[in-house]
């Protein structure tokens, strides 16, 4: 076998091996990225809803505008943790898609990478956990304040 060739069939097992320790980032992204939605998701729902209360605003009783503001307090505390949890979930991502092309990089030009790439992913993890967290409390925060059923009906026991 030629030296060449010998090269060239090293070359390509090498980028096999970087292929394979790449899918489990890449897998990480994917569910970043579904958890990205889910909370997109969620903070459009919160954003229409604030939205729609600020419009009743004008037509609501002097007495219940204190219920009103309460209302829209903890849907902007809610929208303040959600838009923390997107932001902490993206630099997850983008420290992720840095690993990725740091390994690809390492393989390529033989640079010795695996401190930075541990680094990397650990903050990536971090920031996953961070957002997890947010999404966490903004869950709880809304759920401490739903109330299912009729007012009026809770006012007559």
């Amino acid at each position: 076998m030629s030296p060449e060739l010998a090269s060239d069939l090293s070359a390509h097992a090498d980028i096999g091996d970087v292929v394979r320790l790449a899918v489990a980032p890449v897998f990480l992204l994917s569910s970043v990225g579904v958890t990205l939605t889910l909370l997109a998701g969620r903070l459009a729902r919160v954003v229409d809803r604030a939205r729609t209360l600020e419009r009743g605003e004008s037509s609501t009783h002097e007495s219940q505008l204190g219920e009103l503001g309460g209302q829209l307090s903890t849907l902007e505390q809610r929208a303040r943790l959600l838009g923390r949890a997107i932001a902490l979930c993206t630099v997850c991502a983008l420290l992720v898609s840095v690993v990725v092309v740091a390994l690809f990089l390492g393989s390529l030009f033989d640079i010795h990478l695996s401190v930075l790439i541990a680094v990397l992913f650990i903050v990536a993890m971090l920031s996953f956990i961070g957002g997890l967290i947010m999404f966490l409390r903004e869950v709880f925060l809304a759920t401490r304040t739903l109330r299912i059923g009729l007012r009026a009906a809770g006012r007559r026991e």
